[in-house]
């Protein structure tokens, strides 16, 4: 496969180890990256080890602080954004703007920005086909509802020459696609369950965008609330939960995307997890079990189980560039639209 171009919008955590997780894998070059204040274009290849020591700390672009209107324009709240200390960047004020205008020297673009309006991403998207680009759009969305906004937007991208692959990280992503080859077993699957540990002993400050998206699932909050908690107040949510917070029944995008798969219907499926924010080990192991029916009658649990050792940067970020490769492959035959990771095998 010839090398592959790309961008990554939003420098935060998810958007700085997807950067760091390219430099292993030689038919990557990542030429932009943006944050909500500064854009680093290089069609040469981006200096990562220089981008990556200008962002560090830079959490606030992921961190579900910073939101984007239709024309680009920013609302924001938090720390200040690190790209634009880069020797390689430039201050602006419409970062995907000047993103979306290097579209020629870009073959695929990962969002990893905030998703905590839920139309926000597929407005994203929206700007990419107006501007006319043609090729691969990668995001790691969590919600269900995001799903049906892709979903509409589906001709377009399509018209467009856009292959969008929605909920490509862990879960939705990475397990999405483990439960679909688990269900290969039988003929019709009762349950799917997956329940996800993650150790973050960095915490919240590193870690804003992941943690204020799932407080959103906790139980008495939603998007909108946990978009507005102030950084004290999800500090004494942390405090009050003694830094381990423990979630059943989430509205994870896994659901959808197994139903529109053909796996099974989402109301069978079942996402859980337990995230500690003041120890590095995994509280919980992560898994995925799928329960169904073979041909001949019998019922059996086929269950897939990640090491503990396996970190959530390697798990969402590789699956992500993984997803961006299968990706990049259907868009260069001509396949656009928008995938799931339960209907295609990420590349290596």
């Amino acid at each position: 496969m010839e090398d592959i171009t790309f961008a990554v919008l939003g420098t935060g955590g998810i958007g700085r180890r997807a950067l760091e997780v390219s430099a292993d894998k030689d038919d990557l070059t990542p030429v932009a990256a943006c944050d909500r204040h500064g854009v680093a274009v290089d069609h040469d290849g981006l200096d990562v080890d220089e981008l990556l020591a200008a962002t560090e700390g830079n959490v606030a672009s992921d961190g579900g602080t910073a939101t984007a209107d239709a024309g680009g324009a920013t609302k924001e709240h938090g720390a200040e954004s690190g790209v634009v200390a880069s020797a390689q960047a430039t201050p602006t004020e419409t970062p995907i703007d000047d993103v979306i205008a290097e579209r020629e020297a870009v073959d695929a673009v990962l969002v990893a920005l905030p998703n905590l309006e839920h139309d926000f991403i597929p407005r994203v998207a929206e700007r990419f086909a107006d501007a006319g680009y043609e090729g691969v759009l990668v995001d790691v969305l969590k919600r269900s509802r995001v799903i049906g906004m892709l979903d509409d937007r589906e001709e377009m991208l399509r018209e467009s020459g856009i292959t969008f692959v929605c909920g490509a990280g862990a879960s939705p992503g990475f397990l999405t696609g483990a439960a679909a080859l688990a269900a290969q077993s039988f003929v019709e699957v009762d349950s799917v369950d997956i329940r996800w540990g993650v150790g973050l002993k960095s915490g919240y400050e590193d870690n804003r965008g992941t943690v204020r998206e799932d407080i959103a699932h906790l139980d008495g909050y939603d998007v909108e609330t946990a978009r507005d908690l102030t950084d004290e107040e999800i500090a004494e949510i942390i405090d009050a939960n003694d830094g381990v917070l423990e979630f059943e029944d989430m509205e994870h995008a896994d659901d959808v995307l197994l139903e529109r798969a053909g796996i099974c219907d989402a109301e069978h499926v079942t996402v859980g997890g337990v995230l500690d924010l003041r120890n590095d080990e995994k509280p919980t192991t992560t898994t995925v079990a799928v329960t169904g029916r073979t041909f001949d009658g019998e019922v059996g649990t086929n269950t897939f189980e990640l090491d503990d050792d396996t970190s959530m940067e390697a798990n969402v970020n590789g699956p992500a560039l993984g997803y961006l490769k299968a990706a990049v492959r259907r868009n260069r035959t001509g396949d656009y639209g928008v995938y799931g990771p339960a209907e295609l095998m990420p590349g290596f």
